[in-house]
């Protein structure tokens, strides 16, 4: 019940309640609204001006770090499916981001990860493919500059996460991430029940 009450506490606009429904219909889960609203504060505490996303799907999460991000401030977010992406950008653009404002990447993001540069982002946020989160963890402390935050979601796989019996390819590399870094020395870290989890790395 307290989850319900927390979901339906801040209502989306009519452009993100259709991007929802896209996303849907593309067999893509988009972050909850609790999430959105979380990365919308996340990225407006660190006055945002570079982020990574990776995992497009139909623009929900990039809306949300968009409109926390500086007016000057630029997504450059990753997916594999170019059609996620072409929704995304109708998304993006019926909420007024132009092109200037988003930078769109097709193809897997430990391809693209390493072409992007050092120390030059506020935020990476992850909800892609779970079996790759240990390695893009990696990449993400590349990325951010000093102070930057790694965003983590899906952290508890709907519950898998804490159940051992659980082997399969995502759950064990979900597990994986959350060991390396709790084991960390350069991050700062704090794993919340947000949604399906959340975990911020502060690097």
């Amino acid at each position: 019940m307290s989850w319900a009450y927390v979901d339906g506490w801040e209502d989306d606009s009519e452009t993100i309640r259709e991007a929802r429904t896209r996303a849907a219909e593309l067999g893509c889960t988009p972050v909850g609204r609790p999430a959105a609203s979380l990365l919308r504060l996340l990225a407006a505490s660190l006055n945002a001006q570079a982020v990574v996303e990776v995992g497009t799907g139909a623009g929900v999460s990039g809306a949300a770090l968009l409109s926390g991000m500086t007016s000057a401030g630029v997504l450059t977010s990753i997916d594999i499916e170019a059609e996620h992406q072409r929704v995304a950008r109708e998304t993006f653009t019926a909420l007024g981001y132009d092109h200037v404002h988003t930078r769109l990447i097709a193809g897997r993001a430990l391809d693209v990860l390493p072409r992007l540069s050092d120390a030059a982002y506020d935020i990476v946020f992850v909800d892609g493919d779970k079996t790759e989160y240990p390695a893009i963890l990696a990449q993400a402390k590349r990325l951010l500059r000093v102070g930057g935050l790694a965003i983590f979601d899906n952290i508890l796989w709907s519950g898998r996460v804490a159940d051992e019996s659980d082997q399969e390819a995502d759950t064990n590399a979900i597990r994986a991430l959350n060991e390396k870094i709790a084991t960390d020395e350069r991050v700062d870290l704090a794993m919340t029940p947000v949604a399906d989890g959340v975990t911020l790395a502060r690097v």
